[in-house]
């Protein structure tokens, strides 16, 4: 199996990462709103920006394709993708919008709640003709969310990459990762998330989008498998404290968290995606499972990807932030270890 033990990164297949990257307003106080919040402290956000850092962090290859404002928390934010190992060569800048931002509450149990600044931000006006293809077309792994779906010209720009990558053989991840206030409507939101569901190879919803997308409040396999399509290999339902329940064409079940003390769940679901990604873009066959015995053993080693990557979730949630919290390696398996 393919591991990231500090090998050296460049031989690693590169995973893509395309969409939104700003900065999250995190009070200094949890537990507060944002009206009573005493200050703010800055912290670089958009998911998938935490998931391109978060394979890189892991020791994998990232690449981050998106648009920031030509301001000074534009270049703010290359440069933090520049210092943790990220290619800049899919970042484009816009001269006229801003870089996006949003005001995170921190709840007492570590929950979030968002109000954003786009109107429009730079990430909207990505433009087709303004994308890398080159770089594009050279991913093992393309990685994306639904934000990205939300306007013109930003959608089309996202539909030609998503394309381009998949011609060009690419893995396809998405993670819906929804943030209602953004969407005109709810029924926009699951129309637009689900209008590119069957594109995807690998698909991780979190019980709220399971719960959202299928319009049930029940979160079991029949309620899951109603999102299955034929192309997809892996779906997966992350559950918090509760692990990760794991769909293939062959078989299903469900890997345990580890139980730490959270204080901020910011990025724990970019930090999962990460390490799953980290993990199969160079063991793709671990998907691939035809035949019993075969099957029996990629269902090990997807269990074994499965809670290194709960482990990693876990650990971001330990401290403020997404980034800074983002695990190595090391920590991974400390945790691992521990249990």
């Amino acid at each position: 199996m393919a591991m990231n033990n500090g090998s050296s990164a460049s031989s690693k297949g590169l995973i893509v990462s395309f969409g939104e990257m700003l900065i999250d307003f995190v009070p200094t106080v949890s537990g507060v709103s944002l009206a009573e919040a005493p200050g703010f402290l800055k912290a670089p956000g958009g998911a998938p920006a935490n998931v391109a850092i978060a394979v890189t962090r892991l020791g994998g290859r990232a690449a981050f394709v998106g648009k920031l404002g030509d301001d000074e928390f534009g270049h703010m934010l290359a440069g933090i993708l520049k210092e943790n190992g990220v290619s800049g060569d899919g970042i484009n800048f816009d001269k006229g919008a801003r870089t996006a931002l949003a005001f995170v509450t921190l709840r007492a149990d570590g929950e979030r709640e968002f109000m954003f600044y786009r109107n429009p931000s730079a990430d909207m006006l990505l433009t087709p003709e303004e994308l890398n293809l080159e770089l594009i077309r050279s991913a093992k792994v393309f990685h994306y969310g639904s934000i990205s779906l939300i306007v013109e010209p930003c959608r089309s720009a996202h539909l030609k990459a998503m394309e381009a990558a998949k011609d060009a053989g690419a893995l396809l991840s998405y993670d819906p990762n929804l943030r209602l206030p953004l969407w005109p409507s709810a029924e926009e939101a699951r129309e637009q998330i689900m209008s590119i569901w069957d594109k995807a190879d690998v698909i991780k919803v979190s019980d709220v989008e399971l719960e959202f997308l299928t319009g049930s409040d029940k979160i079991d396999d029949e309620s899951t498998m109603s999102l299955w399509h034929p192309n997809l290999k892996l779906l997966l339902v992350t559950l918090g404290e509760n692990g990760c329940k794991y769909y293939t064409k062959n078989f299903h079940g469900g890997v345990e968290a580890f139980h730490v003390k959270t204080v901020d769940t910011t990025g724990a679901g970019d930090s999962f995606v990460g390490a799953l990604l980290c993990k199969i873009v160079d063991d793709q066959a671990i998907l691939e499972a035809s035949i019993k015995t075969v099957i029996l053993y990629d269902e090990a080693r997807l269990r074994e990807v499965l809670r290194f990557a709960c482990a990693c979730g876990a650990i971001t949630t330990t401290k403020k932030g997404a980034i800074p919290a983002l695990p190595t390696v090391s920590a991974a398996h400390g945790l691992i270890k521990g249990e």
